[in-house]
């Protein structure tokens, strides 16, 4: 499985274009922007509709299957699709969300567009042209799910944004999974009183302990914090912190080659 970041920021990224605090000045003066979180796999599979271009260099053109967690404007920016359609008018495409995502998306649609609008219920697998895809519940202001995702290959990537703590239902459903890769948002740092369904500096270590109690996080899994922004201390703070926890922050357009399952026994 090859996993390329596409993006690794919040909403309104990082820096925040309007913001001079600390962390935004820090991140501007090392040139380091990061867009809206969003995730390639295989070249094939795109997690989230970002606002977003990819960074330079990286193509949409082999995406068969779109999987979007919610219908906040960071992650569901359905303007892709028409400019997907000015050049891939008649290739398939299978687009998983929940409901309000396929309403969202639906009016940037042609008239018999070869785009499948598929419903994503936190317990429904999807297959998906080689890939299995379970789809988990997760915490947040609106309708949000998570996504579970095995390779052809057998790899496995937690794709686990936006979130607060997670529901134990999702806990439960990756019992075991031994996931190469999780992606876990971080989004609000040392800000403990947001008052949001998202992750902080104290709620991110608190996830990845349930999840290492369950056997789905071990000692092999790669944990990559993303979602993150200048709520959270300037990156060489916030890289100690994680590190800490065993995970660790990539920049945008970071790519992770992620050995096949069948290879290694």
């Amino acid at each position: 499985m090859h996993v390329r970041l596409l993006g690794t920021g919040a909403a309104d990224g990082w820096p925040n274009p309007w913001c001079s605090c600390a962390s935004c000045s820090d991140a501007r003066s090392r040139g380091e922007t990061r867009r809206q979180t969003s995730v390639l796999v295989d070249g094939a599979v795109l997690l989230e509709l970002s606002p977003a271009l990819p960074p330079d260099g990286v193509s949409l053109a082999g995406v068969h299957t779109v999987l979007v967690t919610h219908a906040h404007p960071d992650h569901c920016a359905p303007a892709a699709l028409l400019w997907r359609h000015w050049v891939l008018p008649d290739e398939r495409l299978a687009l998983a969300g929940p409901a309000d995502v396929l309403e969202a998306c639906r009016p940037w649609l042609a008239p018999g567009a070869p785009v499948d609008l598929v419903e994503a219920v936190p317990g429904r697998t999807l297959r998906c042209r080689g890939y299995q895809v379970r789809v988990l519940p997760a915490d947040h202001e609106v309708p949000t799910v998570l996504y579970d995702v095995a390779g052809p290959d057998g790899a496995r990537l937690l794709y686990a944004t936006d979130t607060g703590p997670l529901p134990d239902a999702a806990v439960e459903a990756v019992a075991g999974a031994e996931f190469d890769v999780v992606l876990l948002e971080e989004t609000f740092g040392d800000r403990l009183d947001h008052g949001t369904r998202h992750l902080d500096l104290a709620g991110f270590p608190a996830q990845l302990d349930r999840l290492r109690a369950v056997g789905a996080v071990t000692a092999a899994t790669d944990v990559v914090a993303v979602h993150l922004g200048h709520h959270d201390p300037p990156a060489g703070v916030l890289a100690e912190r994680l590190a800490r926890y065993g995970a660790r922050m990539l920049p945008d357009g970071a790519e992770l080659d992620v050995p096949a399952r069948v290879a290694r026994g």
